[in-house]
């Protein structure tokens, strides 16, 4: 039924119940498992809302955001292989626009179902911060999954 499946983590533990879901889908389809974690730019400008840091700074920042979301996904990755998961791969987006990188991720990966966890935020800081699952879930035309 589903040949490639995606699975988006932040490395949170809510997103580790949907990589394990994700991981047991894959054995049981004998799918191809896809990680994604997206990493924010850091802002280079004071008019990009960013404090006053020299270029030295933001790039050093990057580069232990990048490092700490490439740890995420290859744990994810050696995980399920451990289990089973026969072909994974380990993949770090760059983006300010989470649901947006996992749709494109989604579609550049042709994967035929996006697994992901709600965040959990309910009432009003739902209502101000949004919800990136929400919208992947709207936006997406591959099928999400939503763990909670």
């Amino acid at each position: 039924m589903y040949e490639r499946i995606l699975v988006a983590t932040d490395g949170s533990e809510l997103s580790e119940q949907a990589v394990t879901s994700a991981i047991d889908l894959a054995i049981l389809m004998k799918a191809e498992l896809v990680a994604v974690k997206v990493v924010h730019h850091y802002p280079t400008g004071y008019f990009e809302g960013s404090l006053l840091l020299n270029q030295m700074e933001v790039t050093r920042l990057q580069e232990q955001a990048d490092a700490e979301a490439q740890r995420v996904v290859d744990k994810v990755k050696e995980k399920a292989l451990a289990k089973g998961v026969e072909s994974t791969k380990a993949v770090v987006m760059k983006s300010e626009l989470v649901s947006e990188a996992i749709i494109e991720a989604a579609r550049n990966f042709r994967c035929d179902l996006i697994v992901m966890a709600s965040h959990g935020r309910r009432g009003i800081k739902r209502l101000l911060m949004g919800s990136e699952t929400l919208h992947v879930l709207t936006h997406s035309h591959t099928p999400v999954l939503v763990l909670r």
